[in-house]
């Protein structure tokens, strides 16, 4: 009985040890205006998980590469034309809603911009992965495309050209001041109800916002007469006030000479 019993568990060692990692390559899809990636999941179901990227890379001390399976298959997302062009390697990886079926990940990748984002989620009961990427051709892309930046608790600007949405997994395509170029500006502010976030750009010196929800934007210039702190300036003179519509923009208090807009 006991040779039985060992030549068993040999028998285990032995498949577990030549048992390959199982991986399959999704293709992302462009983002629609507005996603959302909350689909429940079953009581203690844990299909999504990020796990230690099982590589050779050298990362630097204090970060980790990961990446993420699905049941017991291992993400590849397709990242170029060629069908070799893949990668399962991310730099980072964060669910972005409570039930685990949606997940924030950048590719790991040392171009001069920063990396791409994209978004696995579970969706209609299958993997899905989304592209947060829109072409540009903006002078100053290289400065202002700066990966996800966090709003708070409420969610990430994703490269000036995304608004990922914590808890509701919910992804807005923000409106562009120019339509060929991501917004070139700096952000700056959120309003009190979190969805209006503005921006101050250099090239047309004005304090550009845009409300994801709505997707209504408003710009207002800024005179290079005001001081070099222009953040300091519109901080003192401009105050969040709603539209008829109730969207909030930041605008020049009453007091301040509109003159100086012009």
């Amino acid at each position: 009985m006991k040779k039985v019993l060992y030549l068993f568990a040999f028998s285990a060692i032995l498949y577990s040890c030549g048992k390959k990692d199982i991986s399959a390559t999704y293709t992302p899809r462009p983002l629609t205006v507005t996603e959302k990636f909350n689909e429940s999941a079953e009581p203690g179901d844990s299909a999504l998980r990020v796990v230690k990227y099982k590589g050779e890379e050298k990362v630097p001390a204090g970060s980790e590469l990961v990446s993420v399976t699905y049941r017991d298959t291992i993400v590849n997302i397709k990242i170029g034309d060629k069908d070799s062009a893949a990668t399962a390697k991310f730099a980072s990886a964060q669910f972005i809603n409570t039930q685990k079926t949606a997940l924030l990940v950048q590719i790991a990748d040392n171009s001069g911009l920063k990396a791409p984002y994209f978004i696995i989620a579970i969706k209609d009961k299958k993997l899905d992965v989304a592209s947060l990427y829109r072409a540009s051709n903006g002078k100053m892309d290289l400065e202002f495309t700066k990966g996800a930046i966090a709003v708070g608790r409420n969610g990430f600007l994703i490269n000036n050209d995304f608004f990922v949405a914590n808890v509701t997994a919910k992804v807005y395509v923000l409106k562009r001041q120019k339509p060929e170029e991501r917004i070139q500006g700096e952000f700056i502010a959120n309003s009190p109800d979190k969805t209006t976030l503005a921006f101050l750009t250099s090239q047309t010196s004005s304090l550009y916002q845009v409300n994801y929800v709505a997707n209504e934007a408003l710009d207002l210039p800024i005179s290079k007469a005001v001081s070099s702190d222009v953040y300091r300036y519109v901080q003192k003179n401009f105050s969040w006030q709603p539209t008829a519509g109730g969207v909030y923009f930041f605008k020049p208090d009453k007091i301040v000479d509109i003159s100086a807009f012009k």
